[in-house]
């Protein structure tokens, strides 16, 4: 079937592909930085303590995450139309970069959720002065 589309069609596509797919990634970010501005206001203007910073840290990671991932595919999309070595190689440099970078993001959310978590099991967390 791919037969049927001249290769510059099919490029062209593909390019297309690839730039809504980075715009989206840099939609998910820029979302992700307004969400997490306007919650670090909110809870720095209400609250005392780190624990509601934590949560918009949370918030702006899994933004991060998803956005980095998105921005991965364009690069794989890219590169899936008769890519030469250099392109392969700079894909590999940036995944792997990528792949590092939302590793570390993941770790940390992780880690930030297991202490939110467990900061809300200790006896009298959450409970409001009357």
């Amino acid at each position: 079937m791919l037969d049927l589309l001249p290769e510059e069609t099919l490029v062209e596509v593909v390019n297309l592909f690839v730039r809504l797919v980075e715009a989206a990634g840099a939609l998910v970010i820029f979302v992700g930085a307004a969400v997490a501005f306007v919650r670090f206001v909110w809870v720095a203007v209400r609250r005392q303590g780190d624990d509601g910073f934590v949560t918009v840290r949370l918030s702006l990671g899994r933004f991060l995450t998803l956005g980095l991932e998105f921005q991965l595919a364009g690069d794989v999309l890219r590169t899936a139309i008769a890519p030469s070595f250099t392109q392969i190689g700079q894909l590999a440099a940036i995944a792997t970069i990528r792949t590092v970078l939302n590793f570390f993001l993941s770790r940390e959310i992780e880690r930030e959720g297991r202490t939110v978590n467990d900061a809300s099991r200790l006896p009298g967390a959450g409970a409001k002065d009357g």
